[in-house]
């Protein structure tokens, strides 16, 4: 029996599993993810990414207790996300900074690669 090989693009791994982790982490993930990659610089950006108890608490005007939050999620997540980049890109992660938005619901995570070698 031959192993099949994944053909899709280290964008698209990225993304799914981003999505797949937060899932893991918050119950439910985003419905819309996108992956960009441009030289030392990977971004992620996820769409629909809150919970139902977290657009209640949005909805009864405590916006700022869900980027609290989602922040708390982000720096507990933080080594997965850096290891997922890690592993399809074959490359050291130097920096990671992650925002919430509430309205639209966006996150964004940003990854910086060390500098290719030459």
């Amino acid at each position: 029996m031959s192993e099949q090989q994944d053909t899709r693009t280290p964008s698209a791994m990225i993304s799914t599993s981003a999505v797949q982790l937060l899932h893991e982490y918050t119950g439910r993930g985003p419905t819309k993810a996108k992956t960009l990659i441009n030289e030392d610089l990977v971004t992620v950006v996820l769409a629909d990414t809150l919970t139902k108890g977290e657009q209640r608490l949005v909805a009864n005007g405590k916006p700022e207790r869900v980027i609290e939050l989602r922040h708390d999620f982000q720096m507990v997540m933080r080594e997965d996300l850096i290891g997922i980049v890690e592993r399809q890109l074959e490359r050291k992660v130097i920096a990671f900074m992650s925002q919430n938005h509430i309205d639209p619901d966006l996150a964004i995570e940003l990854f910086v690669l060390e500098p290719a070698p030459e």
